[in-house]
């Protein structure tokens, strides 16, 4: 076999360069021949077809000309019968013979011919073999019938005067158009346009029913009652539209022959297509057809895609995303791959909706139903994950896709996306803004517990109201609640504002202190104009530059607000009285027309620290004064900010140093060493310093490092946080997170428990009966159910049961529906709770967003949804900074010199500073947090439920040596009637009497029959609280668990909690209030020469300034 490769010889290498460089041209003898492929074989035939039939442009010149050509045919019919004398006599010659002139005779000819050789060139193109197939045609045998006999008269002269019905020319114009705009449609990439051809079809169909009626008519008639065209149009629409007025009826046979032959084709003819018609009208109707080009170029609009669209989910993105004024010309356009539900339906036929919503049936994943939403178009395009799914993963799978599919078909679109679990979250990165559902949700549920209400005080921020909730309402309590949750975030250039302007150069602190001084307003945050990052309370070394962006909460923005300046006189009285008063300062009188607000300015002249504005009158004629509140300075003093060094930690001055040695040893400062998921943030935290083997993470069994089975035998200092969740995801790491955070005291960590099931025992050997509080997590397996509201059912039940055997119990419920807070802590024969159920249904009937918001558990903070932060991703879309404020807010982000969110609680020694505007400037002075609301907790009158019965007379008489009257009224008030230590002795006394009983004889049967009576009904008359006492207290001792500290568990039902955001500066403060505040980031206040926190700890031991910082 001979060696191909040693038979041709390599080239040598600069021939091999020279060819690259040169390509072909460098071949001089090489001998090539060109080959043209041809997609179309090259005959004249298959040219002619390219050229009238495959090629569409081409095909639709040629379908236009021959529609042009039929239409000038009608017209010259018309024209020839216009023009044409009536005839005389009644002779049926008449019908065959008509009067035509020469050159209408003439142009009648060229038209016919030109029609009969293109019919005959497109039934040669178009042949296939069977030529009966091309004859037979019902256009072919009309081209026949209206072209031949002209054709024939050209050499036969006489018959150039006989009748030929042009008319039915009309028949194949209809057809030449419905080819024509098939063709267009081919031409423009057109696909969505059966509901045009066939609405085309139908009216093109009328028009030649009647055109041919009207002629044939008028025709017929020249022997008969010589009928013009316009009486001959009168009569057939009359005759069509079933009136029949009788003036103009037909008078020959045939012409009566041909109007029930022309009838008889209606009544076939039309039926059929207003049949077509309406079919593809309701299927219009559920997939939404399209929304129109011309309107997307117009007018703006938004898409939003889903994956079921539910009526609550649909009600509250249309009553958030229009609540703001410049939105309220948006479309909005719905992308859903399911049908419309029945609700979504009547809703959106609402003339409010109809107008500007519009509902589409169709993919994110097709480019079609992109298109047909003009996503290119579109202003924003808000991607929804089904949370209702058991399989979370999978709808996040398919948000995932949806997102891509939308930024492949048109990437400037702005994404707004919810996630659900956060190891997704890294997929969708390239999104303008994402919210996951889980990390917020864990976050909220964290802070809750330190923090009481967060997720209420982050709910009604991300919710559009005016503050006018609950104003009708006649409790107190409700007004002063209603009209602050009107309270947003907003954002305005300082140099651009009235309320910040004249604070250019001074300190942060300071410009918040006087801005809320004198308009009310809290300024919690600053931007750089040359930073993306947000800084929340940068601390009073930050100075305000021009142009810094100002966000601040206030119950409207600067832009709606009026501002008008009070005569000299009055404003002197208000500054004399200033903090003197309950109600002194009008700063909150509201003027909610039109979404505007009427603030009187305050005197902002500064004061000295010694005034007698902010110190305490003298008292009993002592000349002592209780201590003073120093001046918010303009520019931080350095030595004022170090003595108030945050990064300290208080538990270490506040320990023996024996257990700050042990504390050392046991937590170091630190970022985890492991990520849980792509896209965390990191958390400066406390870190245990060596790893905790991951046996002894198991509380209820023991390891060989230690033999503890619950949670009392590690006796813990601090009190439990339970958490009940179904399984331990990855978005726990943002629950323990923020409880560990780095500015946490170390003796106020709390041990956190996770519970993945929650029988009673479970419960028990936690520590549930000392635990601080217990966080309930929605399960995800009952997220989906046949009735929508029912998928919280099971988590409702079982949080009543904990609720009925643990009263005192602090439970964060999280719920998948919001309108199902109505069942937590239910009591069915309680007036209040009856009374607040009307108030919400007056509040929705008046068009409130936030309808449940006065519902106790929620206000108090034990319950809330995560759909209720739905509307944190719809405000993002005008106020793009609410996410990134929201999740610094929960700590979720930490960005360098930027505050976090805690809270300070008003004791005795606080009530001097009596007001919230005195607290405002302590705080601001001395520490220099920024306080944003208060959560207040109040008494509540409560009648008691008439399923909780009382202990019985005798039973009190016969304890009443050991309790305290007042005790009593107390608890008989509250919904526990009794103390719980009694059911066990009155268990003892009924077994007593059944062995009693047992041993007497039927003698003393009388006696014995009214004890027994007696007993029973003192056992029905025991409360229900002392029988589940009893049954826990069994449960305890079965497991080996004592019972200590359960009988201390009190009723707390007759409080009741809710939150004041940015309250007016004149609130009072009372015992117990809650303060939110922001403070500033400790980290930022280290110098970089200082070899540690303990030094700056040991010079900030001034006993003045701990006197005026620890409130």
């Amino acid at each position: 076999m001979v060696d191909l490769e040693s038979e041709v010889p390599p080239l040598p290498p600069r021939y091999r360069f020279r060819d690259l460089l040169l390509g072909d041209q460098g071949w001089q003898n090489d001998d090539r021949v060109q080959v043209e492929f041809y997609m179309n074989e090259n005959t004249f035939k298959e040219r002619l077809k390219l050229f009238f039939i495959k090629n569409q442009r081409s095909s639709l010149r040629i379908r236009l000309f021959n529609f042009s050509l039929k239409l000038l045919s009608c017209l010259l019919y018309i024209i020839r019968v216009l023009l044409e004398k009536p005839s005389q006599g009644n002779e049926w010659s008449h019908i065959f013979w008509v009067n035509r002139s020469l050159p209408l005779w003439g142009l009648q000819v060229s038209v016919a011919l030109i029609s009969l050789f293109e019919t005959i060139l497109l039934g040669y193109l178009s042949y296939k073999g069977n030529i009966w197939e091309q004859i037979l045609r019902i256009p072919f045998i009309l081209e026949i019938i209206n072209a031949v006999p002209f054709i024939i008269s050209i050499f036969w002269p006489t018959l150039r005067n006989l009748f030929v019905p042009v008319f039915l020319n009309c028949w194949l114009a209809k057809h030449a158009l419905e080819n024509m705009i098939n063709d267009l449609h081919r031409a423009i990439q057109r696909t969505q346009s059966a509901m045009f051809n066939q609405v085309l079809i139908l009216i093109s169909t009328l028009l030649c029913l009647i055109f041919t009626c009207i002629c044939g008519i008028q025709h017929l008639e020249r022997i008969g009652k010589k009928l013009n065209l316009f009486d001959s149009l009168y009569f057939c629409i009359v005759t069509f539209s079933t009136v029949g007025f009788g003036d103009v009826t037909p008078e020959t046979w045939s012409s009566k022959l041909f109007v029930v032959a022309m009838i008889c084709v209606a009544l076939v003819v039309l039926p059929i297509q207003f049949e077509q018609l309406a079919y593809l009208w309701m299927e219009r109707q559920k997939s939404g057809g399209n929304y129109s080009r011309h309107r997307a170029q117009t007018e703006k609009h938004v898409v939003l895609c889903v994956s079921s669209l539910k009526i609550d989910l649909l009600m509250d993105f249309l009553n958030e995303f229009y609540a703001h004024p410049r939105l309220q010309d948006y479309y909005v356009v719905i992308l859903c791959p399911t049908e419309m539900d029945v609700q979504v339906r009547r809703v959106l036929q609402i003339p409010m909706w109809s107008q500007r919503v519009i509902y589409l049936q169709g993919s994110a994943l097709k480019d079609q139903d992109l298109l047909r939403a003009k996503m290119d178009n579109a202003e924003a395009c808000f991607i929804l994950s089904s949370r209702c799914e058991v399989d979370r993963t999978s709808s996040d799978h398919q948000t995932i896709l949806r997102a891509w599919a939308v930024k492949d078909f048109a990437p400037n679109c702005p994404l707004y996306v919810q996630i659900l679990k956060p190891e997704n979250k890294f997929h969708i990165k390239f999104a303008d803004h994402v919210v996951c559902e889980e990390e917020f949700k864990y976050a909220m549920l964290a802070l809750n517990c330190i923090c009481p209400a967060t997720s209420t005080l982050i709910t009604l921020l991300v919710h559009t109201s005016r503050g006018q909730e609950g104003q009708q309402s006649p409790e107190q309590w409700q007004k002063t609640y209603g009209r602050c949750s009107g309270n947003e975030v907003y954002h305005i250039v300082l140099e651009e504002s009235t309320f910040f302007a004249e604070y250019e150069g001074k300190s942060f602190t300071y410009a918040s202190f006087h801005a809320h001084k004198k308009f009310g307003v809290c300024l919690v945050g600053v931007r750089r104009e040359d930073n993306k990052n947000i800084l929340l309370n940068p601390g009073p070394r930050y100075i305000m530059n021009a142009s810094d962006i100002c966000f601040y909460i206030n119950i409207t923005k600067e832009e709606n607000s009026a501002f008008k300046n009070q005569d000299q006189q009055r404003k002197n009285n208000v500054s004399r009285s200033f903090y003197h008063g309950p109600s002194r300062l009008p700063v909150h009188s509201i003027i909610a027309s039109m979404g505007t607000v009427a603030i009187d300015l305050q005197d902002t002249s500064c004061r000295a620290a010694s005034g007698p504005t902010l110190a305490l009158p003298s008292e009993g004629g002592k000349e002592l004064r209780r201590p003073s509140i120093a001046p918010v300075l303009e520019v931080a003093d350095t030595s004022s900010i170090q003595t108030c060094d945050l990064l300290s930690d208080q538990s270490e001055d506040e320990t023996t140093p024996d257990e700050e040695t042990s504390s050392n040893l046991e937590y170091a400062k630190g970022y985890p060493p492991y990520s849980p998921y792509i896209g965390s943030s990191p958390t400066f935290c406390h870190l245990l310093q060596e790893k905790v083997p991951f046996c002894c993470l198991r509380l209820d069994k023991s390891c060989q490092h230690n033999y503890y089975e619950d949670a009392k035998a590690y006796g813990f200092k601090n009190k439990l946080i339970i958490v009940a969740a179904e399984t331990a995801g990855n978005g726990l790491y943002n629950f323990i997170v923020p409880l560990r955070a780095y500015y946490r005291p170390k003796k106020e960590l709390n041990p956190i428990v996770l519970l993945l099931d929650n029988p009673l025992d479970d419960l028990l050997r936690c520590g549930v009966t000392f635990a601080a509080n217990m966080v309930v997590v929605d399960k995800e397996s009952t997220m989906s159910a046949e009735e929508d509201y029912m998928a919280d059912a099971k988590t409702i039940v079982n949080v009543q049961t904990l609720f009925r055997l643990f009263s005192s119990l602090s439970i964060i419920t999280e719920l998948t529906h919001p309108a199902n807070m109505r069942f937590m802590q239910f009591r069915a024969k309680d007036c209040y709770s009856l009374a607040l159920s009307k108030l919400e249904k007056k509040e929705r009937e008046r068009g409130s967003n936030l309808a449940f918001m006065f519902r106790l558990p929620f206000a108090a903070g034990r319950v809330f949804s995560i759909s209720m932060l739905d509307t944190l991703l719809y405000q993002s879309f005008v106020k793009d900074y609410m996410i990134s404020i929201t999740r610094l807010l929960l700590g979720l982000d930490t960005i360098p010199g930027s505050g976090f969110l805690c809270s300070m609680k008003i004791t005795e020694d606080d009530l001097w500073i009596r007001t919230y505007a005195r607290l405002y400037q302590k705080l601001c002075s001395s520490t220099g947090d920024v306080p944003i609301g208060i959560y207040r907790t109040e008494s509540q009158k409560l009648t008691t439920s008439e399923s909780q019965i009382s202990i019985s007379v005798e039973e009190w008489e016969d304890t009443k040596d050991v309790k305290d009257p007042g005790h009593h009224r107390s608890i008989h008030r509250n919904s526990t009637s009794s103390d719980q230590s009694d059911h066990p002795l009155l268990r003892r006394k009924s077994m007593q009497w059944a062995r009693r009983l047992s041993r007497k004889g039927p003698k003393h049967s009388g006696k014995t029959a009214e004890k027994i009576t007696q007993q029973r009904l003192n056992l029905y008359r025991r409360s229900e609280r002392q029988e589940l006492a009893e049954l826990v207290k069994d449960r305890m001792k079965h497991l080996g668990l004592s019972t200590v500290g359960y009988d201390e568990m009190n009723d707390h039902q007759s409080t009741l909690s809710y939150i004041l955001i940015n309250p007016s500066p004149d609130t009072r403060l009372e015992l117990n209030d809650v303060v939110y505040l922001i403070r500033p980031d400790p980290l930022s206040y280290l110098p970089n020469n200082e070899p540690s926190r303990k030094n700056s700890i040991c010079n900030a031991t001034v006993q003045d300034s701990r006197e005026e910082t620890q409130l």
